[in-house]
């Protein structure tokens, strides 16, 4: 043993291998807000930074922000399948989705508070209960 974990040869001296490894759950969670904050940008941002420019000129662009929504979301979504069953992956991107779209609601594109986010939060409470229910690990 070397320093209480596994020892690896290194020129005569001992050292601990060092896990880096994410937790698959958290590596998939947070692709998927970072997918999410592109595809919110790709559909609704061009609503206040394009709305005067032709319709074909904000899908265009709305498609090169989601490309980069796609190189996340795939991943997230292939790693999340290992350890969720699609239903649960998917609540989870509904919940994530409703987390990243009220701040970009209110801060970006300047939309009032309103309760009925709290309302649609709290739905999606009970949807990931139904999803969730009887998968914690024994």
């Amino acid at each position: 043993m070397c320093g209480g974990g596994p020892p690896r040869a290194s020129g005569g001296t001992c050292e601990r291998a060092i896990d880096f490894t994410m937790p698959v759950l958290l590596r998939t969670t947070i692709l998927l807000v970072l997918s999410n904050v592109f595809m919110t940008f790709a559909w609704y941002a061009h609503l206040k930074n394009l709305g005067s420019r032709a319709w074909w000129v904000a899908a265009l662009a709305s498609w090169g922000i989601a490309l980069f929504e796609y190189l996340l979301q795939v991943p997230a979504n292939r790693a999340g399948y290992t350890v969720l069953t699609l239903p649960q992956l998917k609540m989870l991107q509904e919940v994530i989705t409703l987390a990243v779209f009220v701040p970009f609601a209110v801060l970006y594109m300047r939309q009032p508070v309103r309760l009925d986010f709290l309302w649609a939060g709290l739905c999606l409470m009970g949807a990931v209960y139904f999803m969730f229910r009887g998968t914690a690990p024994a």
